[in-house]
């Protein structure tokens, strides 16, 4: 049996299944556990407990494009379940009237995990994460008083929002809450890895993907670091900048010199299914994400220290690089990809 960093904590909820399509309030808690080989929780449950309607909730508005300006454009537009929840195939998100955005569409996945969100954290709670696309005027140009205003007359709204939250009221607040739920419920923890870590059944690994494993964890988990594989933290990671877009980064939230061009690391859970990648979708293949970092780094400033060690970048052979990617596809969590909970309906 192998020893696991972390212990399994249990939340007291009980997830239930209940079809009762009566009007009272009804709302039954959720049983969430954190997983055995991840560490502990970055969002406060007791602030926003998670319940069944309420998660309800929160998968409705994620999917419904009536809270866009333009009636089509979702939060599920961009992130696409099978996708690890992410806009696959586009470099940049695409939003209302055709609008480009200028970064990559990150994946929704572990974020309960996770203590910034967006590409250079500008928001460090998730139930307020949601605010930035829905008001974005090239995303989703939302309005809170017209999204309102709609599911004030709409009756399955009604019904959910009173089903949900103890007060009932259709609101911003609880808006945001029932989408915080969702988020937090979309845990990808059942990759083989993950069993190969639990010592569970189907969680043998190749010796190409184990030694893939040692090389990661030797050049690669400073900074994609636990079972959630990222530390949360900001870097350069020397991307050439692209002079047509100047992205700047961190530095846009925080306006310190330090963070200029710093992008926060992002988890590698389901990167078999991310493609393309880093903050501008500049790389669509694994093979040119190991490309860059083994031979395409760029001293730009506040370039990551990790990455400048007498020489550029990250020393890696051809046989390295294949083992590693042998090792990035037991991230792939299938079942998380194809699990109905998250689906549209």
């Amino acid at each position: 049996m192998k020893t696991l960093h972390y212990a399994l904590v249990l939340i007291p909820f009980l997830w239930s299944c209940s079809n009762d399509d009566s009007d009272e309030y009804q709302n039954l808690p959720i049983d969430y556990r954190v997983p055995s080989n991840f560490p502990p929780l970055a969002y406060n449950l007791a602030n926003n407990p998670l319940t069944e309607k309420g998660f309800e909730l929160g998968r409705k508005l994620f999917y419904d494009g009536r809270l866009a300006s333009d009636g089509i454009v979702s939060c599920g537009f961009c992130h696409i379940q099978e996708d690890a929840f992410t806009h696959h195939g586009h470099s940049v998100s695409h939003g209302v009237g055709d609008a480009i955005g200028t970064r990559n569409t990150p994946p929704i996945q572990n974020l309960a995990y996770q203590t910034a969100f967006m590409w250079d954290g500008a928001t460090t709670h998730l139930d307020l994460q949601p605010i930035i696309p829905f008001t974005s005027p090239i995303e989703m140009n939302g309005d809170f008083t017209a999204a309102i205003n709609m599911m004030k007359n709409d009756a399955e709204y009604q019904k959910l929002y009173k089903q949900a939250f103890a007060d009932g009221l259709i609101n911003s607040e609880n808006m945001l809450k029932a989408l915080g739920q969702f988020m937090v419920m979309a845990t990808s923890s059942n990759s083989r890895f993950d069993k190969y870590r639990r010592n569970e059944s189907g969680g043998t690994l190749s010796q190409d993907e184990l030694e893939g494993y040692a090389i990661f964890n030797q050049k690669c988990a400073s900074c994609h670091a636990t079972d959630i594989f990222t530390d949360n933290s900001f870097r350069n990671n020397g991307l050439p900048i692209n002079p047509s877009v100047n992205d700047v980064g961190r530095y846009r939230v925080t306006e310190l010199e330090q963070d200029r061009y710093k992008f926060k690391v992002p988890s590698l859970r389901n990167i078999e299914k991310t493609a393309p990648y880093m903050h501008d979708g500049r790389f669509y293949t694994l093979d040119a994400v190991l490309n860059h970092y083994s031979s395409g780094v760029v001293n730009t400033q506040n370039l990551d220290p990790s990455l400048n060690n007498g020489t550029l970048g990250i020393p890696l052979s051809t046989t390295e690089k294949s083992k590693l990617i042998a090792f990035l596809f037991t991230l792939t969590d299938n079942e998380f990809l194809t699990n109905p909970k998250f689906a549209e309906y």
